[in-house]
This record gives C-alpha cells, sequence and structure tokens, in this order.
C-alpha cells in the first residue's frame, strides 16, 4: 500500500475561504461555484495555498462588484422615487 501525502490548508487559504463565504452572504448565493473555481498549489511541506493569478483575478471580479454598488444603488432608489410619485 502506498502512502497518500498529505496537504494542509495554510492561512492565507484559509482566509480566503472566509472571504467567500461572506460574499456569497452578502450576495444571497450559493459559494459552490466559488469554491469550485478556486486554484491552489502546494509547497514542499505540503501546505495548500492560493495561486496568485488566481487571487488577482478574484480580487478584481471584488473591486469590479464594489464598484458597480452605487449604480445598483442608484437604480433602487430611483425606482423607489418613481413608486412613491404614482
Amino acid at each position: 500500500m502506498t502512502q497518500s501525502q498529505k496537504f494542509k490548508l495554510n492561512d492565507n487559504t484559509i482566509s480566503h475561504i472566509v472571504k467567500l463565504i461572506q460574499l456569497g452572504i452578502l450576495q444571497g448565493l450559493d459559494v459552490v461555484d466559488y469554491f469550485r473555481q478556486i486554484e491552489l498549489s502546494a509547497d514542499e511541506n505540503g501546505n495548500l495555498f492560493p495561486e496568485a493569478e488566481y487571487l488577482n483575478r478574484h480580487e478584481k471580479e471584488i473591486k469590479d462588484l464594489i464598484d458597480s454598488v452605487p449604480a445598483a444603488v442608484s437604480e433602487v432608489s430611483d425606482s423607489y422615487d418613481e413608486t412613491e410619485e404614482e
């Protein structure tokens, strides 16, 4: 029987997973698709950490989401104002 290699999540990976859960809560979305997109690498000690390219891509997606919030709030506010006028 061959011995399988053991892996551990490093602190950055755990922190990223927590962020994904929080993002899912804020958006009201299932986080399964976020988890499927995670790209990890292992170091020589068996620690799993997020790939830099993946993290950069994900941070850009979050920035784009944050940048879109004022426009969404404005649309909701305008819609609310139109409803009150009727």
